[in-house]
């Protein structure tokens, strides 16, 4: 929403419609970036040297980057071939798949963004922990109340008008880049040729070079979420084209931050101690490479991009859920807006999941790492159905097709993004899927409400099948936690 959240026939409290805002190629490049760059990539050198060393950090990236690169692709081309479709993987979803697994998808990707919000403002304690040890490492009571007030702060921030956030959102886009090329950069000159060659195969806990590169799988799902940030918002463009080039530029620049960022960090210090850092551990990294200053600055400019981010993510999800009940896909208290054109019922919704991960976090063995997992594991599905999606109409020319489909690029593109999304679900492993499927079947009662608002059948055959799996799913992943079999 970086500009507005307007258009698409929104009506205020007093009944009036908002002028539609629109975006242009740049601004939609930097909320891309905007929206990948958040408390992600502070975390990198630590997560990857738990899993792996250089070489397969180099595979993972390439992996990750191909993969995501298609899906970039598919969004590109999906804001072409369907530019009647708004709101991006949730308006795919439900036209690929049907109205059940489009409401999945958008609420997925809402659910994965509250949850990506807990992570935030756990990793800000953390980094405050450093210096003020009753904040743990984000997962104290202290931590957890702190964290209240801020998830709060932002949410009367927002009410008051998303043009005030939005201009805080520009500015925090630039700064929050600035730390980390210095990092980058520092790190470079830092850099300890034979520390680095140590590193290059991992360490002896790291297991097979397979095993080592999936286990990396769900920290570079976390850290692109954000990549379809452009098509969010395709009713928005100024030009329906710039949706796909906004997504491409944004995509790249960030892609080599953040491999730039994993390698350099094995050039500072052995794998086995990054791997014991806490987080944020690019600070630790480079505190080891010249200071204590090092990690003073990382540390600032962590708390100024994860704010930042924050604030797109809550905009984002809000968004979602706002045109997901213009849809009638969720129930209609959920279309209502402020006299400031605010989506408050929405945001309401988003605070308060955020405000319940949060308290989960504080029985969890590890909170940074649970909620970086599971926001990964919630966004996989409608990953997987928006690349399903440009894949079934790559095969078929279907009603609605705006030009000549079929093109042997797109098959290829669509191909290998749904192979690579199915890849992830393989990767994340059955926990996050059964935790995953514990936040889907219970969403189920917003559809319902959505139905009965309209008078139509709660649920045809197929979705009844649908949301019968969800159900099993989410049992089982209960009596798993309950059981000890996952530990959250």
């Amino acid at each position: 929403m970086t500009e507005a959240h307007a258009g698409g026939g929104a009506q205020s409290a007093d009944g009036a419609s908002p002028a539609p805002a629109k975006l242009s190629l740049t601004t939609m490049t930097a909320m891309v970036v905007g929206s990948m760059v958040g408390a992600g990539v502070f975390s990198l050198p630590n997560r990857f040297a738990q899993a792996t060393g250089v070489i397969g950090s180099l595979i993972a990236w390439t992996i990750a980057g191909l993969g995501m690169l298609m899906l970039a692709f598919v969004f590109q081309t999906l804001a072409v071939r369907r530019p009647q479709l708004d709101a991006g993987m949730y308006a795919y979803a439900k036209a690929g798949f049907g109205e059940y697994l489009g409401f999945f998808s958008a609420f997925g990707y809402w659910a994965s963004a509250c949850v990506g919000n807990v992570t935030y403002w756990v990793l800000i304690m953390s980094t405050v922990g450093a210096v003020a040890p009753a904040l743990g490492n984000g997962e104290t009571l202290l931590a957890a109340a702190l964290s209240s007030i801020g998830l709060w702060g932002f949410f009367f921030l927002i009410r008051r008008g998303v043009r005030e956030a939005t201009a805080i959102n520009r500015i925090v886009t630039v700064a929050k880049l600035v730390p980390i090329l210095v990092f980058i950069v520092l790190a470079l000159f830092c850099l300890r040729p034979g520390v680095f060659a140590e590193n290059l195969f991992g360490a002896d806990y790291a297991g097979s070079l397979f095993h080592q590169v999936r286990s990396t799988m769900l920290v570079t799902v976390f850290v692109f979420i954000g990549v379809e940030g452009a098509s969010v918002y395709s009713r928005h463009a100024k030009r329906r084209e710039d949706i796909g080039r906004a997504t491409i530029l944004g995509f790249l620049s960030v892609l080599a931050v953040f491999a730039s960022v994993t390698i350099v960090s094995y050039g500072i210090l052995p794998m086995r101690e990054i791997a014991t850092l806490r987080q944020p551990s690019m600070g630790q990294v480079l505190q080891a490479a010249v200071g204590p200053w090092g990690n003073v600055f990382v540390s600032v400019g962590l708390i100024v991009s994860v704010l930042g981010a924050y604030l797109a993510w809550s905009l984002m999800a809000a968004e979602v859920l706002f045109v997901a009940a213009k849809d009638d896909d969720m129930p209609r208290f959920l279309r209502r807006s402020s006299a400031a054109d605010v989506p408050v019922p929405a945001l309401l919704m988003t605070t308060c999941l955020s405000q319940l991960v949060l308290v989960i976090t504080l029985f969890s063995n590890d909170a940074f790492d649970f909620t970086l997992d599971l926001t990964s594991a919630l966004s996989l599905i409608p990953y997987l159905l928006a690349a399903g999606y440009a894949l079934k109409i790559a095969l078929y020319r279907g009603p609605g097709a705006t030009r000549r489909e079929g093109t042997t690029r797109e098959l290829v593109t669509a191909a290998l993004a749904t192979a690579y999304t199915a890849f992830l679900l393989y990767a994340a492993g059955l926990k996050f899927v059964l935790v995953s499927f514990i936040v889907y079947a219970p969403a189920t009662v917003l559809f319902v409400m959505a139905r009965r608002e309209q008078g139509r059948i709660l649920f045809t055959s197929r979705e009844l099948v649908i949301f019968a799996v969800s159900v099993v799913g989410a049992v089982v992943g209960i009596l798993a936690i309950a059981a000890g079999w996952i530990e959250l």
